[in-house]
């Protein structure tokens, strides 16, 4: 496969599942600035958490001036002029895909085209018609659509291993930001053993239920959610879907299946990121202190993603 098209596969499915993790980190922001702030301000903090993990506060400040909710949901999900926002993710997804229209099936691209003449149109009629909840879980809702076309239509040769290489980069890259934010959030109230605070509950309750783990959570542990079982079941536990070590087997997995000798670099490094999480237990990374070992997973993500970019996606 053309180095080009491998990367346009690749980035076509890195942009739908940035998308829908962006709809899933404004969603839980949102829900969050909704509830009584306990003294701690009046829920625009929440609202800029997005921002935070992605790193255009300060852009959206350049522009704005002030934090202001309405004009912080538009930014993080519509603004065209926001090259981070929803609407630019899906509107680079479809670009990516009709360049590589010959390698994906059409209901694939039916799919993505749709998607994005919705968005288009929701763009038109404005978020605070639309809603921001219903908006979230319509932007999900598209990007399942798009795994349940590409898993039950195309076939299992190196465009599907491209594009599920994308899909589990930015998952991953994405389940670490969010835990750490949340992490942050909570500052003190994160290191308690028993987390029993009111706002410790919601805060690490909403964490799972933005990344569909909820339900995993209460039929594996007892009581409510903590510091430690949440970062347990996020980071080790192969069996949960968004899991840290489900993406990295999943990464191993794929990268092996690769043929050829110049992706060794990104097949090495991603065997030894999945040994390390298969043989480390989270006591070794609470004693080490979670926001240190997760900033360190970031960056270990990211060297993998320009491994990868490097031994598939440029050209020779």
């Amino acid at each position: 496969m053309l180095s080009r098209t491998a990367s346009e596969l690749y980035w076509m499915s890195r942009y739908l599942e940035r998308a829908e993790n962006l709809a899933r980190m404004l969603d839980v922001s949102y829900s969050l600035s909704l509830m009584p702030q306990d003294g701690r301000g009046n829920g625009l903090e929440e609202l800029a958490m997005p921002l935070l993990i992605t790193g255009t506060l300060e852009t959206y400040l350049e522009r704005h001036g002030q934090l202001h909710a309405e004009r912080m949901l538009h930014f993080f999900a519509l603004d065209e002029d926001n090259q981070a926002s929803i609407y630019n993710c899906l509107r680079a997804a479809r670009i990516n895909a009709h360049a590589v229209r010959g390698r994906i099936t059409a209901d694939i691209w039916e799919n993505i085209n749709a998607t994005w003449l919705e968005v288009r149109s929701i763009a038109n009629e404005g978020l605070g018609r639309y809603g921001i909840s219903r908006f979230c879980e319509w932007v999900k809702e598209r990007s399942h659509l798009f795994r349940g076309a590409t898993y039950g239509t195309i076939m299992r040769g190196e465009a599907y291993r491209f594009i599920r290489l994308g899909t589990f980069i930015e998952r991953a890259d994405n389940t670490l930001r969010l835990l750490d934010a949340r992490y942050e959030m909570l500052g003190e109230e994160a290191e308690e053993v028993s987390d029993t605070s009111a706002r410790g509950y919601y805060q690490w309750s909403a964490l799972l239920r933005a990344l569909s783990s909820f339900e995993a959570y209460t039929e594996i542990y007892r009581g409510s959610p903590g510091a430690h079982q949440v970062s347990e079941l996020l980071l080790l536990r192969a069996d949960v879907p968004r899991s840290l070590r489900a993406c990295m087997e999943e990464l191993n997995h794929i990268l092996a299946s690769l043929p050829g000798d110049n992706g060794r670099p990104a097949q090495r490094l991603a065997a030894e990121l999945d040994a390390r999480l298969r043989y480390t237990a989270i006591g070794e990374i609470l004693d080490e202190g979670l926001h240190t070992w997760l900033t360190d997973f970031i960056l270990l993500v990211r060297q993998l993603a320009r491994a990868i970019h490097s031994s598939y996606l440029e050209a020779v």
